[in-house]
């Protein structure tokens, strides 16, 4: 049997407290993951961490939006279609296709567009994976084995909450179609176990992606003690992880996984 461990975006940004997109409880995620990856190394197969990577100008940042008057939107702002045409947010840039993004989100049924605080800026240190998990995997490596690291949301018009694809792929542009290459590569293995930040969003959204895809959603197994919501999110996926528990995904604590 062999097992793939997933890491999805274990990035500073996300798990430093004071950083500015903190998820909430991140620390004690990254800690037990730690200790996971360092007590079960020989179990593990092959580990794969997500990054998420964005522009300053980004669509989900409030730089890219204003007011009537010009002035940005604070983070956690969320942007429907109505409130576009009410006049209350308009895109800077990229108008048309931008407008045609947040109507595309509310028609596929993804998550509504949020503005967040700038983070995970390409290049910054906000986006390097935390060294509390990097250590233990560099660790696990040294013992002849690879690791894979996934960039993802660098294209500005779009998100890409799950490791899989963008919410909304972009014409012309191959880093937000769905990932064939790792699709095939995530069927080599029996289990797939998933960790990382945040539970409410990026996690979610990479379950909701494997779970549409044939013979994952048996593989897959949510480590539920190393992952957490951004705040005030917390039941936004709610519908995702119960589509998933029908669908035979496993949920378990990181220490009972291998015992």
């Amino acid at each position: 049997m062999k097992t793939l461990l997933l890491i999805v975006d274990m990035q500073n940004d996300f798990c430093k407290s004071g950083a500015s997109l903190y998820v909430n409880g991140a620390e004690n995620d990254a800690a037990v993951l730690a200790d996971f990856i360092s007590g079960f190394s020989d179990e593990i197969d092959h580990i794969i961490l997500t990054q998420d990577s964005h522009q300053v100008i980004d669509i989900s940042h409030p730089c890219f939006w204003e007011d009537s008057i010009g002035n940005p939107p604070p983070p956690f702002t969320i942007i429907k279609p109505e409130n576009i045409r009410s006049g209350e947010w308009r895109p800077r840039y990229e108008a048309d296709k931008s407008v045609a993004y947040v109507g595309n989100l509310e028609k596929q049924g993804e998550f509504p567009h949020t503005i967040w605080p700038e983070h995970c800026i390409i290049g910054s240190e906000g986006a390097a994976i935390i060294s509390e998990i990097m250590e233990p995997v560099k660790t696990w490596a040294r013992k002849g084995n690879f690791f894979d690291v996934v960039v993802k949301g660098t294209n500005p018009l779009t998100e890409h909450f799950g490791v899989l694809r963008a919410n909304i792929p972009v014409d012309g542009s191959p880093e937000t179609q769905l990932n064939l290459p790792l699709i095939s590569k995530l069927n080599l293995y029996d289990h797939i176990l998933i960790a990382g930040e945040a539970k409410s969003h990026c996690v979610a959204n990479t379950v909701k992606q494997m779970i549409d895809i044939d013979r994952l959603p048996e593989k897959l197994v949510l480590l539920e003690d190393c992952m957490s919501d951004v705040e005030g999110f917390g039941t936004i996926a709610l519908p995702i992880y119960e589509r998933a528990r029908r669908c035979g995904v496993t949920f378990s604590s990181a220490a009972r996984w291998f015992r």
